[in-house]
């Protein structure tokens, strides 16, 4: 039986709310029962779950903006959601509020070879967009691992990066304008396609903000052409240590990889039975490193890299010949989080970012966290911008494994603080890490984000009581902290 206890909102409040949303849309785009809603209760996070009190799946901008219309006259807080494959419980509900799904906005508008672009609808797979994009010899460069599946709504939201954002950049850095749909009921622009935008630079504050601001409707993207060939070397390393140094001296030799990536030895041997992707397993840490333009230029990048790992210790070096091995190289790379499936009941994957001289301490850091948490840790990163994606291996039918795995994550990050970094690189703070923001930010600048979200959203609606910290809550994680104890996820059900 569904009661008001099981669900964590009112079931007048429900009625009075759905009656109002099916005034302004299409029955097919309201779901309220709880079949129908469950299957967004989580997104990437499965650790936490609340069941939605209403999802809506609007297919246009003025369906949009009916509903929040709706949620802001009835005080009704909206969650957005793409296509929920985020890792940091952005696009987890609230018990009493709405989720505002774009995955029917799904239209690719245009794609203008001339002025290497496309413009389109949030809900457009990022993959989708090259795929669009490939008889004209570009593509999109931004590639995280979910690519296939998540949507450029997401990726503005989180401002996700992928293995070749070294050289190419995250989502910030490519796209050139978005169009939102604002609490209040407005269509607003942010950026353009010109080379420059008047006033401030409102796009990078929106990208990047987690759904706090506004509802994407549009996304205007770069396109670049597609490079003539690429390969990848594969270069093996005795331990960590070494394997983290040589990737602070390929940057410093003034090579700046297509991508650059590094893997420990408990990461190739999960993924190599589940891709065979030709991953040296004996290696204590292997790095991937790709070249990419023109044959010639490929040939002599790939030489200078060569030199430079053989200089900083490789023990062993392969290189990819065809594309076909070339896409077998990052197959693996691409999925290293499935194939922790393999090894372990569950995992908990962590995002943050180091600077790049600070990759083997933090690595002797977190193989030092092993030991005091009692538990396992597979990592995988972009290692070319420093960006750690630690996988905690755990068993959530274990009593208390969970919150070790927890713990265990607020140390790694708090580790990328002392060391100069950032709690997050590309998988946004959403849930996961918002105490975790008490650690990196102080009670002035938290309260300046506060003022940004008030100036988009005064009403205080849009996804809240994520990534952005209250005061309240900071002064309890610090009296937590210092009597050894962890704050809790008020309310939230765990697995």
């Amino acid at each position: 039986m569904l009661t008001a206890a099981s669900t964590g909102f009112s079931l007048s409040r429900q009625q009075q709310v759905l009656a109002a949303l099916l005034a302004v849309l299409p029955a097919r785009c309201v779901l309220s029962a709880t079949e129908d809603t469950r299957p967004y209760e989580c997104d990437g996070l499965a650790a936490y779950r609340q069941l939605p009190m209403i999802v809506t799946l609007p297919d246009t901008e003025q369906q949009v903006l009916a509903i929040l219309q709706v949620c802001r006259e009835l005080q009704v807080p909206v969650v957005p959601r793409g296509a929920g494959t985020g890792l940091s419980g952005g696009a987890l509900p609230i018990a009493d509020g709405v989720v505002l799904s774009t995955a029917r906005l799904n239209r690719i508008v245009r794609v203008d070879a001339y002025a290497r672009l496309a413009v389109v609808q949030p809900g457009v797979r990022n993959l989708a967009i090259s795929e669009a994009a490939a008889p004209h010899a570009l593509y999109y460069a931004p590639d995280p691992s979910s690519q296939i599946a998540c949507t450029i709504g997401g990726n503005v939201a989180e401002n996700s990066g992928g293995v070749h954002c070294l050289k190419y950049g995250l989502t910030v850095h490519n796209v050139l304008r978005v169009r939102v749909a604002t609490i209040d009921g407005d269509i607003i622009e942010l950026g353009g396609e010109a080379l420059d935008a008047p006033g401030l630079d409102l796009l990078a504050v929106f990208i990047g903000s987690e759904g706090m601001l506004g509802i994407v409707t549009e996304v205007t993207v770069r396109l670049i052409p597609k490079p003539a060939t690429a390969r990848v070397i594969m270069a093996s390393f005795d331990d960590v240590v070494t394997g983290g140094n040589a990737v602070a001296n390929v940057i410093a030799a003034g090579i700046i990889p297509a991508g650059l990536e590094m893997m420990d030895q408990t990461s190739s041997r999960m993924v190599e039975p589940f891709v065979k992707a030709g991953y040296d397993i004996d290696a204590a840490a292997i790095l991937l490193c790709e070249a990419d333009g023109t044959h010639a230029e490929v040939a002599e990048e790939i030489a200078r890299m060569t030199s430079v790992l053989e200089g900083a210790g490789a023990s062993a070096i392969a290189v990819s010949n065809t594309e076909a091995e070339r896409m077998r190289f990052w197959s693996g790379r691409k999925n290293a989080f499935p194939a922790a499936g393999r090894i372990s009941p569950d995992y908990y994957c962590m995002d943050g970012t180091i600077p790049r001289k600070k990759l083997a301490e933090v690595l002797t850091g977190i193989a030092r966290m092993e030991q005091t948490h009692g538990l396992r840790c597979a990592n995988v990163f972009h290692a070319g911008d420093g960006n750690l994606h630690p996988l905690i291996l755990f068993d959530a039918n274990v009593p208390g494994e969970f919150e070790r795995a927890e713990a265990f994550g607020a140390d790694i990050l708090a580790l990328c603080v002392a060391v100069g970094g950032t709690i997050t690189g590309e998988h946004g703070v959403g849930m996961e890490k918002i105490n975790s923001m008490c650690v990196q930010f102080a009670r002035a600048e938290l309260e300046a984000f506060f003022a940004v979200k008030r100036a988009f959203d005064p009403h205080g609606l849009l996804n809240p009581d994520k990534a952005i910290p209250t005061l309240h809550r900071c002064a309890e994680f610090g009296k937590m902290h210092v009597s050894g104890g962890r704050l809790p996820f008020a309310g939230l059900p765990r697995f």
